[in-house]
C-alpha cells in the first residue's frame, strides 16, 4: 500500500494496487495520479449518482478460491442507461472488474487474445464470433460516457471519457472486447456471478440504500415532472430513466435535477391491474412496482409489463396477457442459439421449440426502468418453449437478451398485492373457475366420451340407463346454473 497526500487538500490518499494509476480523494474529489515519486492533480471527478447497488469501496468476497475487495468504481452511461464497473484488487495483487448493472453481476479479468478479433463496426448483437477459441453470441454493443468514479483506478479516466465496449456470451461465460484506447481491443473474460456465490462481506445495509439512493450529491430526492409538474415518486437510483405517468415526457434524473429528454403526449391515465408504487414480499424480500408498459404485437394483442425492484436481488418482471400471469427474470446463463432462424434453443440438456418470431410495440409506459424506454419503441422477440417454461430473446440493433418465464397464478398474485389490486371485474371473472353451466357441459361431455366407446361396439337397450342418469346429472345442475345467473 502507498499512501500520498491529495495535492488539493493534503488530505491522504491511498494506493493498495500497484495497477493502480489514479485515485479519486474521498474528500475534495481531486483525481490524484501517480507520477514516478510525485502526484498529480487531474482535476476534479464528478460524483457518481447514489444508485441501489449494495456494493461499496471495501465490499470483500471470494472468487475462485481467491479472496477481494473492491478498490473502486467507475460508473459509465450509454444512451439507453448506465451501469457500474467495480474494480477489485486480490490478495495475490490481480485485479479484475466487477460489472454491475440493474442486479445483475459479471466479473471479468484481463487475458491475451490469441488470433483475430472483429472490429468494433463489425459486432452485431444476435451474431456469433470466434473469440479467444470459444464461439460467443454478441449480446451488446455501446458507447459509454463516465459520469463519476470514486477509489483507485488502473487508469487515466474523467468525467467525458470514453469507453467503446462489446459484450459477448457463451451460456454463463462472458466476454468483453473493449476498443476504448483505438481499433485493437483489450479482451477480458469471466462470467455471471452472485453476491451470495462470492460470500460478499460489508455491502451496503437496506437502511442505508433507502436513504442515500435516488440522490446526486446530496441534491436530488425528490422529482417533479419538469413537463407538466406531475409528483413522480418512483426514483430508484440507477434505474435513471423515467415516463411521466400524466405527460408521457421522457425524463433523465442522472443529474442535479431532472431534464426533459422528449416530450410526450398528453394522455388519459393508463388504469393497470398493479398500480406503480405497489408493494409485495416475495420469496421473503420486499419488492415494489417501479415502472409498468404496455406492449403489443404486429396482429394487435396487447399485454402488461410491470417491473419489480428489491434491494436483494435483480428485477424481474410480472407479464399480464388475456391467457393469465407469468414471472420473467432476465437470463445470465444463455440458451445455445444457432442463429435467429433457428426453430429451436437449448439449455440445460433440454430443448425448447420456436413458438413465435413477432415485433413488440411499446404502447405506454411509465414509472422508472433500468433502460431508456418510450411509447413507439420496437424488439424483435422470439419466444420458445419446454412445457410451462418459456424461453425469449429480444433482439434490437444494439442489445439481445434472453428471459425465462414460468406461469403464476392469479390467486398468489393477489396474495401478494392485496388491496393494492385494481382488477376489473370482467377480466377477474375470466380468471376465476368456469361457471357452473360450462363445468356441467364439461363433464357431460367427458362422460359421454368415456361411454362411447363402448355404445359402439356393444349398442343395447343398456344405453337408454345410460341416458337416463346423464339427464339426472344434468338438468339439475343446469336449473341451478340458471338460477345463480338470475341471481347476479
Amino acid at each position: 500500500m502507498q499512501i500520498v497526500s491529495c495535492p488539493s487538500c493534503g488530505a491522504q490518499v491511498q494506493f493498495r494496487s500497484h495497477a493502480s494509476v489514479v485515485a479519486v480523494c474521498e474528500f475534495c474529489r481531486a483525481t490524484v495520479m501517480k507520477d514516478a515519486d510525485a502526484v498529480k492533480d487531474l482535476g476534479k471527478m464528478s460524483s457518481v449518482l447514489e444508485d441501489f447497488t449494495r456494493i461499496q469501496i471495501g465490499t470483500a468476497g471470494v472468487l475462485g478460491g481467491r479472496n477481494f475487495s473492491v478498490v473502486g468504481r467507475i460508473q459509465l452511461r450509454y444512451a439507453a442507461g448506465m451501469w457500474n464497473e467495480w474494480f477489485i484488487l486480490f490478495d495475490d495483487a490481480g485485479t479484475g472488474w466487477l460489472g454491475d448493472s440493474s442486479g445483475l453481476y459479471t466479473v471479468t479479468i484481463e487475458r491475451a487474445a490469441p488470433g483475430a478479433l472483429p472490429a468494433f463496426a463489425d459486432v452485431n448483437p444476435g451474431h456469433q464470433y470466434a473469440i479467444a477459441g470459444q464461439r460467443y453470441t454478441a449480446s451488446e454493443k455501446r458507447s459509454a460516457e463516465c459520469i463519476g468514479g470514486q477509489g483507485e483506478l488502473p487508469f487515466q479516466v474523467g468525467a467525458g471519457w470514453q469507453a467503446r465496449v462489446a459484450d459477448f456470451r457463451a451460456g454463463a461465460t462472458f466476454a468483453t472486447l473493449d476498443y476504448s484506447d483505438g481499433d485493437t481491443p483489450v479482451l477480458y473474460t469471466g462470467g455471471a456471478v452472485t453476491l451470495e456465490e462470492m460470500k460478499c462481506q460489508l455491502l451496503r445495509e437496506d437502511e442505508q440504500i433507502k436513504e442515500s439512493a435516488g440522490k446526486y450529491h446530496g441534491k436530488l430526492d425528490a422529482l417533479e415532472c419538469p413537463s407538466c409538474g406531475t409528483a413522480i415518486k418512483y426514483l430508484p437510483g440507477v434505474t435513471t430513466s423515467l415516463v411521466c405517468p400524466s405527460c408521457q415526457a421522457q425524463l433523465d434524473a442522472a443529474g442535479p435535477q431532472a431534464q426533459i429528454l422528449a416530450q410526450g403526449e398528453k394522455v388519459e391515465r393508463v388504469r393497470t391491474t398493479i398500480p406503480l408504487g405497489a408493494t409485495a414480499k416475495i420469496s421473503g424480500a420486499d419488492y415494489q412496482v417501479i415502472g409498468a408498459m404496455v406492449r403489443a404485437d404486429n396482429e394487435g394483442s396487447e399485454w402488461t409489463e410491470y417491473l419489480l425492484y428489491t434491494t436483494r436481488s435483480a428485477f424481474f418482471w410480472l407479464v399480464e396477457t388475456d391467457q393469465g400471469w407469468s414471472r420473467a427474470n432476465v437470463m445470465s446463463n444463455w440458451p445455445d442459439w444457432q442463429s435467429s432462424g433457428a426453430d429451436h434453443a437449448d439449455l440445460d440438456k433440454l430443448s425448447y421449440r420456436k413458438l413465435y418470431d413477432y415485433p413488440a410495440t411499446v404502447k405506454f409506459a411509465a414509472g422508472a426502468f433500468n433502460w431508456r424506454v418510450a411509447a413507439g419503441d420496437v424488439v424483435h422477440v422470439f419466444e420458445f418453449e419446454n412445457g410451462q417454461t418459456r424461453l425469449a430473446a429480444e433482439l434490437t440493433a444494439e442489445e439481445l437478451t434472453w428471459s425465462r418465464s414460468t406461469p403464476v397464478a392469479f390467486d398468489q398474485i393477489a396474495a401478494w398485492f392485496g388491496s393494492a389490486l385494481r382488477v376489473d371485474p370482467a377480466r377477474k371473472a375470466a380468471t376465476e373457475a368456469l361457471p357452473a353451466s360450462a363445468v356441467t357441459h364439461k363433464f357431460l361431455w367427458w362422460i359421454l366420451g368415456l361411454n362411447a366407446i363402448p355404445l359402439i361396439f356393444n349398442f343395447s337397450g343398456t344405453v337408454i340407463y345410460v341416458l337416463l342418469a346423464l339427464l339426472a346429472i344434468y338438468l339439475p345442475a343446469k336449473l341451478f346454473g340458471s338460477a345463480d345467473k338470475g341471481k347476479q
